[in-house]
C-alpha cells in the first residue's frame, strides 16, 4: 500500500478544517461587528485567523496541498503587510519543505526503479532527505564514478494524492477570497491538474533538463545541473550547492536580491529562444543563487536551476505579438495595442474594449520596462493589485472584459510568478535591458 493513499484519510480531514474553521471565524466576526467593533478591524482580524489555520494545514501536507502552497507562496508579495509579515515565514517554508517518506519507502521505490541490487550504482546513500517537495523527495548520494548526485524519488501514489487533494481545494476557494480579494483560485488549481501528469513523467523532466544543460552549458550566468541517470520514478542529476532563493528573499544581501533577480528574470524568458521551453514552475525553492568559482561573499553569481517536470513547450521562441504590444504600449499607440490583443484573442469578439481604457489598465504593469532601472517591492504589487482587481475601481471592469487564450495560459503563470519572487527579493533591475534579447519585436531595432 503506498504512503500517501494510507494518508488520504487524515489528508482529506485536515483540509476539511478549513471552510469549517471560516465559517466560525465569519460567525464571530458577524457577532463583533453587531457589538459595535470596527468593519475593519473585523476584516483585518479574520484574515489574520484565517491564514494561521490555511498555512497551518497547508505545511503539514505533501500532494496537491502542497503543490498549491508552493504556487500560492509566489503571491505572498501581494498580502497586506499587517498580515504577511507574521506568517511569511510559515508560506516561504512550503518552497523548501515537505513530510519525509520513511526510509523503507524511499528503499522500495529504489528497488521498483533499479532492480534489487541498486545500491551498487552509489558509493553511497543518504537514507534521511536533503529537501521534501509535492510529489517527491531528494537525497544525498555518490554515484558510482564519484560524482555528488541529488536524487529524486517520487512518492508512490503522487498522481491520485494530487488530483484528490486539488479537487478539495477547488471546493473550498472561496476561502482564498478572503486573504486576497480578487485572485482567481480555482484557475490556478485548474492548471495544477492539468499539469499533474507531466510533472509525474520523470522521463520526460530527465528529457526537459538535458536539453536545458546542454543550451545554457556556455552561460556563465546560469548552471543546471547535468542528468546521471533515471528509471521508473527515480530521477538522479548531479547534485548543486548554493542559497535558495527563499533565504535571499528572507536575509539576502542587496546584491544578492540584485542578482538574483536579474539571473531569474533572464533565465526564465530567455528559455524559449535558447531551447524552445518555457520553464513553468517558478516558485523560489526551484532555484539557487551560486557564487562562481574564485568568487567572495559580492559574486560574481550564478543561478543553480532545479525541477523541469513543468514546461511550456515554445518551439518558435516566445509569440512576437508580446513584444510587439509591449512596444506599443511604451509608445502608448493604444489602437495597437488592441488591434494585437484582439488579433492574439485576448479581447473576444463583440466585447467593447476602448483603446485608451485598455492601454490606461495595462500601463502601471509597464513602471519595470519603461525606467533605465527599476526596483520591484510588495507595496508596488499591492498597489497593483487594487488597481487591476479593486472593487469600485473602474479599471477593474476593464479586466474583466479581457480573456486569456490557453496558448497564453503558462507564460501568463510564469509572468505573474516571476513577478511575485521579485517584488519578494525586492531586485533593482534593468528590466528592459534583459526582456529585449528575450522578447521578438519588443526592440525598436528587430
Amino acid at each position: 500500500m503506498s504512503d500517501l493513499p494510507r494518508n488520504a484519510v487524515t489528508r482529506t480531514a485536515k483540509l476539511a478544517t478549513l471552510p469549517l474553521g471560516l465559517a466560525g471565524r465569519v460567525t464571530i466576526g458577524l457577532g463583533k461587528r453587531v457589538v459595535g467593533a470596527p468593519a475593519a478591524a473585523v476584516a483585518s482580524e479574520l484574515q489574520t485567523r484565517t491564514a494561521e489555520q490555511l498555512f497551518k494545514v497547508l505545511g503539514e501536507l505533501k500532494g496537491g496541498a502542497m503543490k498549491f502552497g508552493q504556487a500560492l507562496s509566489v503571491f505572498e508579495a501581494a498580502l497586506p503587510e499587517e498580515l504577511a509579515g507574521p506568517y511569511r515565514g510559515a508560506l516561504t517554508k512550503l518552497q523548501e519543505n515537505a513530510p519525509a517518506l520513511p526510509a523503507s519507502s524511499v528503499h522500495k521505490v529504489m528497488t521498483q526503479s533499479f532492480g534489487p541490487e541498486w545500491r551498487d550504482h552509489f558509493e553511497s546513500f543518504d537514507d534521511s532527505p536533503a529537501a521534501a517537495a509535492s510529489i517527491g523527495q531528494v537525497h544525498r548520494a555518490v554515484w558510482s564514478d564519484g560524482r555528488r548526485v541529488a536524487v529524486k524519488v517520487q512518492y508512490p501514489g503522487a498522481g491520485k494524492a494530487l488530483i484528490t487533494d486539488l479537487n478539495q481545494l477547488s471546493r473550498i476557494s472561496r476561502l482564498f477570497g478572503v486573504l486576497v480579494p480578487g485572485m482567481d483560485v480555482k484557475s490556478l488549481v485548474t492548471e495544477l491538474k492539468e499539469r499533474i501528469a507531466e510533472e509525474l513523467d520523470y522521463a520526460a523532466e530527465a528529457e526537459n533538463q538535458s536539453t536545458y544543460a546542454e543550451g545554457y552549458a556556455d552561460d556563465p550566468g546560469i548552471h543546471v545541473p547535468a542528468v546521471v541517470a533515471q528509471q521508473g520514478t527515480v530521477l538522479v542529476t548531479e547534485w548543486i550547492d548554493g542559497i535558495p532563493l527563499s533565504k535571499i528573499i528572507a536575509s539576502g544581501t542587496p546584491e544578492q536580491r540584485n542578482e538574483a533577480g536579474r539571473l531569474l528574470l533572464g533565465f526564465l524568458f530567455s528559455g524559449p529562444s535558447r531551447v524552445g521551453l518555457l520553464h513553468a514552475d517558478p516558485h523560489p525553492g526551484n532555484f539557487r543563487l551560486l557564487p562562481v568559482d574564485g568568487a567572495d561573499e559580492d559574486g560574481p553569481w550564478q543561478l543553480g536551476v532545479l525541477d523541469f517536470g513543468a514546461v511550456n513547450r515554445l518551439p518558435e521562441g516566445m509569440p512576437p505579438a508580446i513584444g510587439t504590444a509591449i512596444r506599443f504600449a511604451l509608445q502608448d499607440e493604444a489602437d495597437e495595442v488592441v488591434r494585437i490583443l484582439s488579433g492574439e484573442g485576448f479581447v473576444r469578439p463583440g466585447i467593447k474594449m476602448e483603446p485608451q481604457e485598455a492601454l490606461d489598465y495595462l500601463a502601471p504593469l509597464l513602471d519595470p520596462l519603461r525606467a533605465e532601472i527599476f526596483t520591484y517591492s510588495r507595496a508596488w504589487l499591492r498597489e497593483q493589485g487594487s488597481h487591476l482587481s479593486g472593487r469600485g475601481n473602474p479599471a477593474a471592469s476593464v479586466g474583466r472584459r479581457f480573456n486569456l487564450p490557453p496558448a497564453y495560459m503558462l507564460i501568463h503563470r510564469v509572468s505573474m510568478g516571476t513577478l511575485g519572487i521579485l517584488c519578494q527579493l525586492g531586485s533593482t533591475i534593468a528590466v528592459r535591458e534583459v526582456l529585449e534579447p528575450c522578447l521578438p519585436g519588443l526592440s525598436p531595432e528587430a
